[in-house]
């Protein structure tokens, strides 16, 4: 038993107390160093599902920008049948609007295969089917549902990484109270134990969320 004196007051303090404040030290230290690497892990993959969630947004306007056009050459298709239908056009001028029609079909459905790269993405729709550049590069579009899958996975690991953080914070409480009842070795041998198990559960839950990132 060693004793401390404070202002004429003895207060007696164990080798078992003494032993677990060190221990209770020495896991506060471990896991702080473990909830700051989880925040700044935590903190990219935020940033991270920022720009996927922009460009979901981004390619989606792109997407309906191609929907818009289509259905302006699909009413001037009609447009053109019309007249043929009609009998408006004459038949000396008839060849000059078929071909304005092969020309707008041919629009219609390169508009079509661009929405589809855009939204698919150049990977799944094969090399054949590559429409669309980006900056007169080929085959490098992210399609709007691979955005919104990489938005859904950065979202669902970070929510791992908080739940860790929660669980490193209240490791870093009980490791204070630890070291603040320091006349309780039962109380603070019971600490320790919920701290590692907690500290346990919070470095899985960072492996975890790590891991599910794309």
């Amino acid at each position: 038993m060693l004793q401390e004196k404070n202002k004429g007051e003895t207060v007696v303090v164990s080798v078992a107390s003494e032993r677990a404040e060190a221990i209770g030290g020495v896991l506060i230290a471990l896991f702080a160093a473990l909830m700051a690497i989880s925040q700044m892990v935590n903190g990219e993959l935020e940033e991270e599902m920022m720009i996927a969630h922009n460009n979901v947004v981004s390619y989606s306007n792109w997407y309906q920008s191609k929907s818009i056009k289509e259905s302006l050459k699909e009413s001037e298709l009609d447009y053109l049948k019309a007249l043929i239908e009609s009998g408006i056009v004459t038949e000396e001028k008839k060849p000059v609007i078929e071909q304005k029609i092969a020309e707008v079909r041919e629009k219609i459905i390169k508009y079509e295969s661009e929405k589809t790269e855009i939204l698919l993405g150049s990977k799944h729709v094969g090399k054949e089917n590559w429409v669309q550049d980006i900056e007169g590069e080929m085959g490098i579009i992210t399609g709007v549902k691979e955005w919104e899958r990489l938005t859904k996975s950065y979202d669902y690991a970070t929510k791992r990484f908080d739940y860790a953080l929660l669980f490193f914070q209240i490791c870093i409480v009980l490791g204070a109270v630890c070291i603040i009842i320091y006349d309780n070795p039962r109380l603070q041998k019971g600490l320790i134990g919920l701290m590692i198990i907690f500290g346990i559960t919070g470095a899985s839950l960072s492996i975890y969320g790590y891991l599910l990132a794309p």
